[in-house]
């Protein structure tokens, strides 16, 4: 136990769970995408999409039982992958202590530099995109049952719209870099691979961001209505 402390408390052990946390919710943004796009199949397939992911896993798990394990899964992620992103954040600013005129930045790009308030930006979004598709709180014409027309009706509003767009290429962002600094961590690294593991990052990360607008273009384009 002494021993598994001791790694957390280390910057690798921060910067491993950072990445192992940081894979998992790829996986769940990759997954969600995939899902988004099925608003594209027309109402009936979309909304035989939401009721399969309230359904799976029945009659072990009642229904929307196994959701909500996996969102609270997702929760539990997000806090261990931001507080781990604070504490890196705390323990570099401690290694120096000196302020410069003009900050050195080792292996830097516009990525890395919006990393930490990219996150603050991408962690209240979820919590506004959950109030706003999930509980119809904060939606100008929420119907329960009608995830299609609910998605359409949503992203008739242009601050919506247009909010969603730029937080998703927020989300790019975070991607680009978090994929190339997950690979690093993992020892998946050299000045060969250099170049290729960046155009991976960037190239999955501008297909995320391509994937996730697809939508409130579709819909203000009158291809969803």
């Amino acid at each position: 136990m002494k021993r598994i402390l001791a790694l957390y408390r280390s910057s690798v052990g921060k910067k491993a769970l950072m990445a192992a946390t940081g894979l998992l919710l790829f996986g769940f943004i990759v997954s969600h995408m995939l899902g988004n796009l099925k608003v594209f199949q027309g109402p009936e397939k979309f909304s035989a999409y939401a009721e399969f992911l309230r359904t799976v896993g029945y009659p072990l798990f009642a229904r929307g039982q196994l959701l909500w394990l996996a969102r609270i899964g997702l929760i539990v992620a997000v806090i261990v992958h931001v507080v781990a992103a604070v504490e890196l954040t705390m323990m570099a600013r401690d290694a120096r202590p000196t302020s410069y005129g003009r900050p050195v930045h080792l292996e830097d790009t516009y990525a890395s530099r919006t990393m930490r308030w990219g996150g603050v930006i991408l962690a209240g979004f979820v919590i506004y995109h959950v109030l706003h598709f999930t509980f119809g709180t904060v939606h100008p014409n929420f119907e329960p049952g009608d995830p299609y027309g609910n998605v359409i009706a949503g992203f008739q509003s242009v601050i919506v719209a247009i909010s969603y767009i730029v937080v998703m290429g927020v989300l790019g962002l975070h991607l680009y870099h978090g994929i190339w600094s997950a690979l690093q961590t993992l020892g998946i690294t050299s000045s060969e691979l250099d170049r290729p593991i960046r155009t991976a990052a960037g190239t999955i990360a501008v297909v995320i961001f391509l994937g996730f607008i697809a939508v409130p273009v579709a819909v203000w384009s009158g291809v969803l209505r």
